[in-house]
This record gives structure tokens, sequence and C-alpha cells, in this order.
């Protein structure tokens, strides 16, 4: 699932696919510059020497219950280290899930075989053991649910829930995530009918109203609003997007690779309203969501509205660790060590060196969360020094309904700086390369490939080959384009 001075920053560095709320709430016209600051600090709270701690494994914990949660929790396992070690601390009533499981197959109608738990626990989405509430318990691992984490104290090593156990840690991994962005109060965001959708309970919301719905309006053309409002379709119902942009999913698509898909959402009935700033929902006399009045003054009617502009990194109550202003989230080394010994932070919510790039990045991607866990784990548990080198990859695949007249699965990897170059016609597949001032390629996206070719898509971004543009400019199709690149790889000038 999908999200960014951090818009600014982005922009300079390339890096738009990288998400953060406050961009996307200045872009809809609420200001929001504050809301992706850290919230004021808590008051410590003090623990007694003798204290008696309410979780039995007092050696590891895990604050965040999310998908970085499950992976990491897979890799104690891998070591040996979990029984009777490691706890975890979520706020969800489950275990760890899949999490871009939510606005793709989760949000199918009853007939269309939606995705639901215990199908898409993690680890399934990379291959691996569906880890249950089972699963932990047989391996010995402390699991608080409904139960998030209130008050931390660095010094006493000790944390607080929401129910007021005490809890006691050697090594601590925040693996905490993201909020959704929401829509101001004042302005409609909480009426009854208007959802966010970043966990479970917020997509069975969401399933229930879908299944009463007749017009709905998705806010945002990100990633969030692509696949809800594609999901949207197996219900045949009257589907508007308004978003601010000039074209969807502008931290990644081109203004013609954008034509592409708007084409063949509207060909499925979706309206857009581009450049378009949300006033304030109204609601009608039942006291639900009714339209969505824009700051032009026109309305559009709607009985169910999905909120997508974005996340903001869940570092509550977390701040004194240190948080990074730019990007948002918790500030990490190469090995997702913080600046206080011990603890660690992982996924969405933390802040790290992207080394390709030299830069500092927070990634909100499952790809990143699976891997930040994983290696933080193994830095943790072994005498790995090895550092973190992350190469960017998004994906998605959208309209997989039974019935769909034409399933999507497109990939990129790497960084869309430079110029660009686009191969192919959509009829089905489409190729984006992107090309800096020396001929290096950069970055490359690909629609409808097939599996040796999405394979060689992260060879391309790694290496950084020097390409020939007049060649993969005259290219006549994307296998073709694909052809000319990799035998960029064979001639040795790559990074």
């Amino acid at each position: 699932m999908a999200s960014t001075a951090a818009a600014a920053a982005g922009t300079a560095s390339g890096c738009r696919y990288y998400s953060q709320t406050s961009w996307a709430l200045r872009r809809l016209g609420f200001g929001g510059a504050g809301l992706a600051r850290p919230a004021a600090p808590r008051r410590a709270f003090s623990v007694s020497a003798a204290a008696v701690f309410d979780n039995e494994n007092r050696e590891y914990v895990i604050v965040g219950g999310g998908n970085a949660a499950g992976y990491a929790a897979r890799t104690f396992v891998e070591h040996g280290m979990a029984d009777g070690r490691l706890c975890i601390v979520s706020k969800e009533a489950v275990p760890p899930y899949e999490r871009p499981a939510l606005t793709k197959g989760y949000l199918f109608p009853p007939e269309k075989k939606p995705a639901r738990l215990p199908g898409f626990h993690t680890c399934v989405g990379s291959g691996g053991q569906r880890q249950t509430a089972e699963w932990y318990k047989e391996n010995g691992i402390e699991v608080l649910y409904e139960d998030p984490v209130e008050a931390f104290d660095g010094k006493t090593q000790t944390l607080k829930t929401s129910s007021g156990k005490i809890l006691k840690y050697g090594s601590l991994i925040i693996s905490t995530g993201c909020a959704a962005a929401r829509l101001p109060e004042k302005i409609g965001g909480n009426l009854p009918g208007v959802h966010y959708i970043r966990d479970v309970a917020d997509a069975d919301s969401l399933v229930s109203s879908l299944g009463k719905a007749k017009k709905i309006v998705v806010i945002g053309g990100g990633y969030i609003g692509m696949e809800v409002a594609a999901a949207a379709c197996g219900w045949n119902l009257d589907t508007t997007i308004i978003f601010p942009e000039d074209h969807i999913m502008p931290r990644l698509f081109t203004p013609s690779l954008a034509e592409k898909y708007e084409e063949l959402y509207e060909q499925n009935g979706v309206k857009f309203v581009k450049g378009a700033l949300i006033d304030k929902l109204d609601a009608g006399s039942d006291g639900r969501v009714s339209s969505a009045v824009l700051k032009d003054g026109s309305v559009v009617e709607a009985d169910t509205v999905i909120v997508g502009i974005g996340a903001k990194p869940a570092v509550s109550p977390f701040e004194a660790v240190g948080v990074n202003n730019e990007v948002g989230g918790i500030e990490v080394d190469s090995m997702f060590r913080t600046s206080v010994p011990g603890i660690f932070a992982i996924g969405d919510v933390a802040a790290f060196p992207l080394k390709m790039y030299d830069r500092i990045a927070r990634v909100e991607h499952v790809d990143h969360a699976r891997k930040s866990a994983h290696h933080c784990i193994e830095t943790l548990l072994t005498s790995q020094a090895k550092a973190y080198d992350y190469l960017p990859y998004f994906y998605s695949r959208i309209f997989e309904y039974e019935g769909s007249s034409r399933k999507i699965w497109w990939q990129f990897y790497g960084d869309n700086v430079g110029e660009t170059v686009e191969v192919g016609n959509f009829d089905p597949k489409i190729a984006t390369f992107w090309i800096d001032t020396d001929d290096r390629l950069k970055g490359v996206f690909l629609e409808s490939g097939t599996s040796e070719e999405f394979s060689l898509l992260p060879q391309l971004a790694r290496s950084q080959p020097v390409v020939d543009k007049a060649k993969l400019k005259s290219a006549t199709s994307v296998e073709d384009a694909l052809d000319i690149a990799r035998s960029s790889l064979l001639s040795g000038s790559s990074v």
C-alpha cells in the first residue's frame, strides 16, 4: 500500500515517490506543514527498581504490529532467539499481515473472491510461512494485542501501554509505521461515511460502506486513491477521483504514462476531477456524508468518501530517540540503530541512509518493511556489520477481481530522475526509462512484463549502466527496448 523542507527536498533529489503528509495536505489546500512534525514529548513516567513487569519476555521488545514486526519476528525465530525472549506490543487485534492486500484484494465484492485473513498474514507476501496467532504461540513469542505503547522511559528501559502495563526491554525495535493523514474535523473529515484505510478494521468498515454505496468519491490520486478506485469498479459504483495535481501518481508517473492509466480507468467508468482542492465535506439530513464541495464551489455527490492523501510517521512516544525533521520518522544509521544504544527503528517509521543515492530517506513500502526488518535483526543478533543498501522498488496490482476486462501489474525500480524514454503502447505493455545527463539509466518502469522481464529491472537500476539513448528511443517494442538495456549491462559501463 503507498504515500512524502520534505516536499522541497524530495523534489530536489528527484525522489518524488517518497511520501510526506505535509506536502499532500498543502496541495489539498489545508496548510498542514505542522502535521508532519512530531508531537510534543509526553511526560516521562518513573518505575521503581523493585517493579514487577507485565511482559514475561524482557530481552527483546518490538513496538508495533505491522508487516515489519512480522518479518522481524521471523528473523528472530530463524536465529533461535524468539522463544521466551521476544515480546511484540501491538495496537491491532490480529497478528501482523501483508498490508498491501487492504487496498487491493480485500476490497473486492463478496462474489469476486476477496482476500480475507488469515489468508494474508505475514510472511506469505514473500513466499514464507503464514504467521497466525498460533505461530507466535508455538514459537514462544509473547504478543500483546490492542494495547499500544503510550509512554517510554529510556533511562529505565521501560514502556507503558494504554492499559497501564509496564514492560521492560533490553533491546527495543520501534516498528510503529505510519498513520493515515486525515482531513480536518471542521471540514467534515470525521463524518460517517468518510473512510481512511490503514488497517484491517478500516478495510472492514469500508467494505461495509461499499456494499451499500451508490456514489463514491476518492480524494487523492496516489497509491491509495488508484487502488481503491480500481477495487470500487468491481462493485460497479459511480466513482469519482478528486486530486490537486495535473495527473494521477504524480510522484512517479510521467504525464504520458499517467494518461494511459487514466484512459483505462475511464473505460471502467471512473471520472477524474483534476487540479481541484477540497473545501469541505457536507452531510445529509441523516448526518452521513452526502457530497464533496470543492474550492471553486462545485459539488460532487457521494454517499461514501475514501481519503488517501498520504500518511505521517507514527513517532510518538519516541520523539526523544531522535526525529529527522526533513523526511520525518526516527533517524537511524545503515544498520537501523538509533542514537540511543539498544534502540532500533525499522519499516515506514525509519529515516535511513539510502546508500545508492547518498541521501536520507523514509520509504513507505512493503518491500522496505520486509528488508529493513530482516537487516536490523540480523545486525542485532549476529556480528553482521554490512550497511543496508536498499534499491527503491514500487509496484501495484489493480483490477484483479473476477470478471475484470484487464488486470494490471506494474513494477518500478531505481530513481525517477532525468530524461524519460517511453516505449510501447500499453496494449498491453509499456516501459519508461529514466536516464541522467551522462546517459546512465537511473530507473525503469514496466507494465505487464513477464517474470523474466521483471527480474531484469533491479539489475538495471542497481547497475545504472550507460545506455544508447538513441537506440532506446528508436525501439519498436518493449521487448526490443529491454534487450537494448540488457546489452548495456554487458558493456561493463556500470556503476
